[in-house]
């Protein structure tokens, strides 16, 4: 995985708007890792686990784990504009929250429901999601091409509760240990300032 030292601020990005409130849905493999991610981040209000891209009747754990939806499991990351940007929470989610190299794929899990994808909410964020990934590829960040969908946010449906905060309520899973820790700890080695104060 390329060290998040090597990324660059994005060119295109949102202005900040003190009256916005913002609004991201991203899918990077399983969801637990990338709320984890991101709920430690300045700014950020609310993560939420869940899924997007397919029907609200198939919006459900056990179905969409099967690989047969056209569901990603995904976040719903709320933030203040006036103090995490946009372009700034895709950054974070190029260089830490997953691999975007890897086709319906991240770490142990396999299938279409674990694929890179951007679920944007309106055109403003089309275009600075379309730049930053032109970007990383123009700077060569990765060693092969970004695989990351771009697709219209049509509704995000939260995960069962169960899902909520678990990798802050099972620190001590496998799973956890081995796949969400990591990132969170380079969260913050790598964007200390962004790391919200406890």
């Amino acid at each position: 995985m390329t060290s998040p030292e090597k990324f660059p601020d994005p060119a295109l990005d949102i202005p900040p708007s003190p009256d916005a409130a913002g609004v991201a849905v991203l899918a990077g493999g399983c969801f637990w890792c990338v709320e984890a991610v991101y709920k430690q981040l300045e700014g950020v209000s609310e993560v939420t686990s869940g899924y997007a891209g397919g029907t609200a009747e198939e919006a459900d754990y056990r179905i969409v784990s099967s690989g047969s939806t056209d569901h990603a499991e995904a976040v719903e990351i709320r933030f203040d504009p006036s103090r995490i940007t946009y372009g700034q929470i895709l950054k974070v989610f190029f260089a830490i929250a997953h691999d975007p190299t890897t086709r319906d794929r991240q770490g142990p899990d396999v299938g279409r429901q674990y694929r890179s994808a951007i679920f944007y909410a309106d055109e403003e964020q089309r275009r600075v999601a379309e730049a930053y990934i032109a970007q990383l590829e123009a700077a060569r960040v990765f060693d092969r091409p970004i695989v990351t969908e771009l697709r219209p946010l049509d509704r995000f449906y939260a995960a069962e509760p169960y899902h909520q905060d678990y990798a802050d309520r099972n620190p001590l899973d496998p799973y956890v240990l081995f796949n969400a820790l990591p990132k969170v700890k380079k969260v913050r080695q790598y964007f200390a300032g962004r790391v919200r104060q406890r």
